[in-house]
């Protein structure tokens, strides 16, 4: 029960292994898919964390060795959101970028069916912003994490200075 069945190392090398093709099917699903998660996606994510777990662990099924793998899906998820805050390039390629897809009242039809985003789908979330028309929007970006950020052409122009606060660590 706590001695490993498998070596270590095996262990650490393979959930990092599945760590990062999941990471990257997930990401090739696109930003809509994982904004709006439905019982399908649910399933299907549960079905994927039940198929890749014997390819972490292998013959392992000590306590041990679902610990290390636990701590190993920890480690590797920290330090991707580590390395995504290095740089603007890490962030772009282990994020993806915010897509526009309404401008100056007209939609970017290119942008709305490279990202899978159906019309009535962006109308309504026009509605949840208080927008009747896309005739009244002045910019709707689907956000890296699904979202979809509605900028009213009504909404004023605010100039600020933007203040950025420093954080020490300790």
């Amino acid at each position: 029960m706590f001695t490993l069945q498998a070596p270590g190392w095996q262990i650490v090398v393979r959930t990092v292994v599945v760590y990062l093709a999941v990471y990257v099917g997930l990401r090739f699903m696109g930003k809509r898919e994982l904004g709006q998660m439905t019982v399908f996606d649910l399933v299907v994510i549960l079905l994927i964390s039940n198929a890749v777990q014997n390819a972490m662990v292998g013959p392992d099924v000590s306590v041990v060795g679902g610990v290390l793998t636990a701590f190993v899906l920890l480690a590797v998820n920290r330090g991707l959101a580590a390395l995504r805050l290095r740089g603007e390039f890490w962030g772009r390629l282990l994020e993806g970028m915010p897509t526009v897809l309404i401008e100056d009242g007209e939609f970017v039809v290119p942008h709305l069916r490279k990202e899978g985003v159906e019309r009535s789908e962006l109308e309504m979330a026009m509605r949840e912003h208080g927008v009747e028309s896309v005739k009244d929007v002045k910019l709707a970006v689907l956000e890296t994490d699904g979202s979809i950020s509605i900028v009213p052409k009504s909404s004023p122009v605010v100039r600020t200075r933007k203040h950025v606060r420093q954080f020490r660590k300790r």
